[in-house]
């Protein structure tokens, strides 16, 4: 669930707390609102949580074949060498 969905959850259930005078046999209207927002607010917590720990970034490690090529000098294994890739999916405007 997005932020956008549960925001939409949140008024939802306000609305049909709050606003709508409505009556349906077995149903209370009111009940109802309660736990779209109780759902909503839910998942604007888990939404927030999930951006707060999201990793924007990919890291990888990566050896170069040059380190293959020259057996003379021993490969210092102690040092990694990290390869950093950004993608951004937008389009050019």
């Amino acid at each position: 669930m997005t932020i956008a969905g549960s925001i939409f959850l949140i008024m939802l259930g306000a609305i049909l707390t709050w606003a709508v005078e409505f009556d349906l046999a077995g149903v209370d209207i009111n009940v109802v609102g309660v736990i779209l927002m109780l759902g909503g607010i839910a998942g604007l917590l888990f939404g927030i949580w999930r951006l707060t720990n999201a990793r924007r970034t990919v890291t990888r490690s990566t050896t170069t074949p040059e380190a293959y090529a020259t057996p003379v000098t021993p490969v210092d294994r102690t040092t990694t060498r990290v390869y950093e890739e950004r993608r951004y999916d937008d389009p050019i405007v």
